[in-house]
């Protein structure tokens, strides 16, 4: 038997199962889902599977028995209760053009002419009320919408009155949830992002949160015995043309794409649409930034000053929803996937991190671009100039690299704050390099700018701004920074690095061994 096709760019799940592309068979989280009837909430990065979950529940819930064949819930399903079904996806709405009023209010009439219903009020909100009174006369109505939040994520840190004003009137609309709940049988409503209830959720009654449910916190995504029964075939070709053995593969597919977690206790999941793209291309790509990094979240981490996204323990609450008018970078980054949860300390509070290679070397370049000026495309060059000079132990070399690229730089990206970004460039490029890179490390008589380790080294780096070379080698020696390394068995070496504000670049710096 052939090998099913990937379902590349696919999110029907009737085209799916009627023209045989590959399935990964989820229908038992769904199943126990729809035990318990309710409203219910799950956020999730971008092609994580979305739009797939709420495809496949308009076909459970419309008793399309026959696109279930063979799946865990065939057997299990009553297909002699059918529900109709309120399905809205705002990617399929044109708000950048029209707004939110008129494409909705022709949904509602489009819905109501696929269950033979003429609607008589003429305004969006209105028609979603008549709809679900009407449809509930032969049986409780079904309510799925996906990318609730598209219309005001779209518009963060370009139209914030534009975002905020759809929002407004997304929560009048989202209302007829709380009206209408004596007539409902089923709510889901999907997004990446999480506002506050004061910001939207507050007209929809008894909302569950399923984001960081344990129980389903691998409904989306695959798991790793998942990607290993389901895509056997494809490993086994996909090594062979790589010229790896299946298990260098499978740690090298771990690396890249694996690693998100929606629960400090739950397994880590991979991102179905870089799996698919991989087996598609048989190369290791950052597939999940295809579609861009979002310009609002990089400047708002030029804002915050934040480049080094590796944040202190927190409470698993803290970053779960934000507001429009107090954006918080954490719960933005986790949301949108760019970090993950780790696990707990012996507090249980929770520890983030990046979720994998491909998502960590892909924003690693963006904010380089944000924070450096210099182009994602064009920044690998520099990052291997830099690590050849480490690894020759070639202090001028990177000297003169680094005073390549500041001279290089736009002065807007430096003129309010410039020893902040001065560090921030600095860290951003030496953490591609492949070898380790700390910043701020934490001794017990101070911080250290940065660390850098090779195989052979530990470079322990101090900046100044309008000092000098000596005096930023002076606090190292002061502060004793390298004791702290010692114990890594290889030569550390101090060196400060003046930055000056008038030349806008490195004016100074000077090495020695510390011992």
């Amino acid at each position: 038997m052939a090998t099913p096709p990937l379902p590349i760019g696919i999110q029907d799940f009737r085209k799916i199962r009627e023209n045989g592309f590959k399935y990964i068979d989820k229908t038992m989280y769904l199943y126990e889902l729809c035990q318990s009837p309710g409203t219910y909430f799950l956020s999730r990065p971008r092609r994580f599977g979305k739009s797939i979950t709420l495809a496949t529940l308009h076909e459970l819930y419309s008793g399309s028995r026959e696109l279930f064949k063979g799946l865990w819930i065939e057997d299990k399903w009553d297909w002699g209760k059918k529900h109709p079904v309120i399905r809205i996806s705002f990617k399929d709405i044109n708000f950048e053009q029209r707004g939110l009023e008129s494409p909705l209010a022709e949904r509602m009439k489009e819905i109501a002419a696929q269950y033979g219903v003429e609607l008589k009020t003429p305004t969006a909100r209105d028609r979603f009320r008549e709809l679900a009174t009407v449809l509930a006369a032969t049986a409780k109505v079904v309510v799925l919408i996906d990318e609730y939040d598209a219309p005001i994520t779209h518009y963060l840190g370009k139209e914030l009155p534009q975002a905020i004003e759809n929002r407004d009137f997304l929560r009048g609309f989202y209302s007829v949830l709380k009206e209408a709940d004596h007539l409902l049988e089923f709510v889901f409503l999907t997004g990446v992002s999480k506002f506050s209830k004061v910001g939207i959720f507050s007209g929809i009654n008894n909302l569950q949160d399923l984001t960081i449910h344990p129980a389903y916190s691998t409904m989306l995504g695959y798991t790793q015995v998942e990607l290993e029964s389901n895509f056997s075939e494809e490993i086994t070709k996909t090594a062979a043309q790589m010229g790896l053995g299946r298990e260098a593969l499978l740690e090298q597919m771990h690396l890249w794409y694996n690693g998100y977690r929606f629960h400090p206790d739950a397994e880590r999941v991979y991102n179905p649409v870089s799996v698919n793209l991989f087996f598609d291309v048989r190369d290791f790509q950052n597939f999940w930034f295809a579609t861009g990094t979002p310009t609002f979240l990089v400047q708002l981490l030029k804002k915050e000053g934040l480049f080094d996204l590796h944040f202190p323990a927190m409470n698993l609450n803290g970053f779960e929803s934000f507001d429009l008018e107090r954006l918080k970078p954490v719960s933005i980054l986790f949301q949108t996937g760019y970090l993950t949860i780790q696990g707990k300390d012996e507090d249980g509070l929770v520890l983030l991190d990046y979720p994998n290679k491909e998502v960590r070397d892909s924003m690693l370049e963006v904010l380089i671009e944000g924070f450096v000026g210099v182009d994602a495309e064009f920044s690998s060059a520099f990052i291997i100039k830099i690590r050849n000079a480490f690894r020759a132990n070639d202090l001028e070399a990177l000297i003169r690299i680094l005073q390549g690229v500041f001279k290089k730089l736009p002065y807007f990206l430096h003129e309010h704050y410039p020893e902040k970004f001065f560090h921030a460039a600095i860290h951003l490029l030496f953490s591609l390099l492949g070898v380790r890179i700390r910043s701020e490390v934490c001794t017990s008589d101070g911080r250290v700018d940065s660390v850098v380790e090779t195989d052979t080294h530990v470079y322990i780096l101090e900046y100044k701004l309008d000092e000098s070379a000596e005096a930023a080698l002076a606090q190292i020696r002061r502060k004793q920074y390298y004791q702290a390394f010692w114990d890594l068995g290889k030569p550390v070496i101090g060196v400060g690095v003046n930055f000056s504000s008038a030349s806008k670049n490195i004016d100074d710096w000077k090495a020695e061994v510390m011992s």
